[in-house]
Parts: C-alpha cells; structure tokens; sequence
C-alpha cells in the first residue's frame, strides 16, 4: 500500500471513529419529554426550578440531557395525541407537570416509559396510582393534595366575608376533576350554610364571562380552584376579580403575589424539586413503584393587604396572626 493511500485510509478510519463515538455519546444523552395541560409561558417558574434542581442532580439541559416539550396550551383534548408523541419518540421518562389530565394521558399513552407527575388532586381517586406507598408499574411523582384544602378555603372566604350568602367558585369544565371538586364544594359551602355557584371557563376567552356570570348571580366571594389554564393565565384572574370586585382565595403564593387577595396551599418550591429529584432517580435507574408518592409538608397562608384594601376588607387579626406572609 502507498503511503498516500495508506494515510487516506487512517483519516477516513479516525473519522468513521468519530462519527461513531459521536453517535453512542448522543444515545447515550437521556430524553425526558415534558407532557402539561398549560402554556410555557404560564409554567415559567415551574420549569426553572426544575431545571434548577435537575442541575444540582448532575443533569444540565443541552449538556447531558435533552428534553422534549409538548405544551397543551389549555387544550386537554390534545394531550393524548401529545403523550403518544412522546412515546414514539422513546423519551426516558415521561415528566407530567400541571394537572392530572396530563398525567393520565400518560398513562393510557405507555405501562412501560417511567412516568413522574406534579398534581394537584389526590392521584387514588382519579385513578392515577392504587397506592401512595406503592405506586403501580410505571407511574408515581409529587401531589399537592389541594381538593383536600377546599374546605380550609372555603373557610377562609367565610371568615373574611361574614355576609356573604352565596359563595362562588370557578372551575375549568374540562378537568377530569370537575365533578369532584363540584361535589367537594358543595358539601364545604352547604357545611357552613352558605349558597354555592359554580362559574365555568374551559379557555382564557371564557375567562371574562364567568367573572361578569359570578357578579350577576349575586356571588359575594369567589374560590379560584387550583388549574393549570388559571395558573397560565394567573394576572388575567387576578385583574377581574379586582375589576369585578369579588374577594377571592386562590392556591398559590404567587396568586397573591400578583393582586389576588389571599392564598392557601403548598408551595411549588417544595413540590417541584422532589419532582425534578424523582426524575433524576429514575434517569440513574431507579423503578417509579419504589418511589413513593410525595405528599406536601408544609401549606401556606399568604395575605395581601393592598387588594385587601381595595376591596374594602378589614382582615381579621386572628388571621394576620397565623399568615405566614403578608403583603402590604
């Protein structure tokens, strides 16, 4: 062989090489495929923390890890048509986070791709998991238990508004929640002998009617129940309720942070870094059914006093006194 050929032929084995080293490092790179019910723009500081989180774990986007978004974008119907997607395109893992439409999309979608979800509802009664303990097959992930708080909110409402007769709640229809938080709302305002009507917005385009439907059926407080599609559009909730004069307790601090006038739930910095620990684990191997559900430890009572004041409200020192924040 001539020394030209035979330095062509150690060039193009180097190169091959390469190409094949390059190839192995890119399978081996893991594929989370992010499935929500909402918009990246309303799951902003979500996503950031779980980036965040993911990091201090040793996986960095764009470095070892990618990932595949597929936003709904407030359309639950196309969450199916999305998990599929994910599926097809064999992702690691499959991340649920905002709402439990999306986490049961994936699971009708695969029994075999780990699943982890960030929800808000009890995942045993919507079918979700059997156990929280012992999670089935491929499925566990974080829980805010916040259909369990309908009560604590529904209190709130009562304690800051003593002669509100009728107490309103607004629900996006196309949950597949809906006819349990109805019935949960119903028997927390019944218990406290108050009137309920339930106000409906399935869309950011709805939003304006169910406030105006609210005011004309005489609502005189108004519980804003926890859902990705009011979570998207969080400052456009919060400005008609202010605009509409309705005194409204939402489930998120950073409800009250934007105007709303009073929140209580979970915080999203505790919940969305177990799901971003949970994802890592099992990225390095670890089986979804040995990962328990996780459950909130702390709950937060969050006041602002500002909206409080335009709404004409003196808040309760009692209930100042147990606030864990207080926006003035």
């Amino acid at each position: 062989m001539k020394r030209r050929e035979f330095i062509a032929l150690f060039i193009g084995n180097a190169l091959a090489a390469q190409a094949v080293t390059a190839r192995a490092q890119q399978s081996a790179t893991p594929l989370i495929g992010w499935l929500s019910s909402a918009t990246a723009e309303g799951f902003a500081d979500r996503l950031q923390i779980f980036r965040e989180r993911l990091k201090e774990r040793g996986f960095v986007e764009g470095q070892n890890l990618a990932i595949e978004y597929r936003w709904a974008n407030d359309h639950n119907d196309r969450l199916p048509a999305l998990a599929t997607d994910l599926v097809n395109r064999r992702v690691s893992v499959i991340v649920c986070a905002g709402g439990t439409p999306a986490a049961l999309a994936a699971k009708a979608a695969t029994a075999t791709i780990p699943i982890v979800f960030a929800i808000s509802a009890d995942p045993v009664r919507a079918g979700i998991v059997s156990n929280l303990n012992r999670p089935d097959g491929n499925i566990t992930g974080v829980v805010g238990f916040t259909d369990q708080l309908i009560t604590k909110r529904v209190e709130l409402l009562a304690e800051l508004i003593p002669n509100a007769a009728i107490i309103g709640a607004l629900l996006n229809p196309s949950n597949s929640n809906f006819e349990n938080r109805s019935n949960d709302l119903q028997t927390a305002v019944k218990a406290i002998g108050r009137e309920l009507r339930i106000v409906l917005a399935s869309n950011a385009a709805e939003l304006e009617n169910a406030f105006s439907s609210a005011v004309g059926q005489g609502v005189g407080a108004l519980v804003i129940q926890n859902e990705t599609m009011f979570i998207s559009h969080r400052d456009e909730v919060v400005k008609l309720a202010a605009r509409s004069k309705l005194p409204a307790v939402y489930e998120d601090r950073e409800d009250a942070v934007a105007g709303g006038l009073v929140s209580y739930g979970p915080s999203i910095k505790e919940r969305y870094p177990v799901l971003a620990d949970y994802t890592a684990s099992i990225l390095k191997g670890e089986k979804p059914q040995n990962l328990p559900v996780a459950r909130p430890t702390q709950f937060e009572l969050v006041i602002n006093l500002k909206a409080a004041k335009a709404l004409g409200i003196t808040v309760p020192g009692a209930m100042l006194a147990r606030s864990d924040k207080v926006i003035e």
